[in-house]
């Protein structure tokens, strides 16, 4: 294999991870728009009582059922949430085009994932968030991490090769 051959393979590699992450990104970033919907739903397929997920998700849905109902503006935030996530999608087509130019996006996610577990873990905490939900939040930094870990060490092998 030759060198031109292995950098098409790193970039591939790049283009396949930083897609996953922007698809993963947009997609949790548009379910915070139905979340009403999704919570019903949710809780549909749970018994009530069975568990402390479902017990949780039973609660969740009352609590933003009840605030649509009578402060239907709060919602407002979640719209917000959702809108940011595919903003911060957008900026991962700029490494998706340059790789090499583009790999402080990277850096910029990777740091972000990190962000994730003090928010989770402190703020989960004052808003009475359950511990093992808290962990299933911190898990999205876990899955977004990786990706782009990896897209982070090929861009790195990519920029060396492209010096040579």
């Amino acid at each position: 294999m030759n060198l031109k051959d292995y950098a098409s393979g790193i970039k591939l590699r790049i283009k396949i991870l930083l897609i996953f992450f922007i698809v993963s990104l947009v997609l949790s970033g548009l379910t915070a728009f139905p979340l009403e919907t999704e919570l019903k739903w949710l809780s549909a397929f749970c018994t009530k009582g069975t568990s402390w997920a479902c017990h949780w998700i039973y609660e969740c849905y009352y609590a933003v059922k009840t605030t649509n109902e009578q402060f239907p503006f709060l919602s407002y935030g979640t719209d917000w949430l959702a809108f940011s996530h595919v903003v911060i999608a957008v900026a991962f087509i700029g490494p998706l085009v340059n790789p090499v130019r583009n790999i402080w996006v990277i850096q910029f996610g990777m740091i972000a994932c990190i962000m994730v577990f003090p928010l989770a873990l402190i703020a989960g905490h004052f808003r009475e968030i359950p511990l093992l939900w808290r962990l299933i939040d911190c898990s999205f930094g876990v899955i977004g991490f990786i990706p782009l870990w990896l897209c982070y060490r090929y861009i790195r092998k990519l920029e060396i090769i492209q010096t040579i």
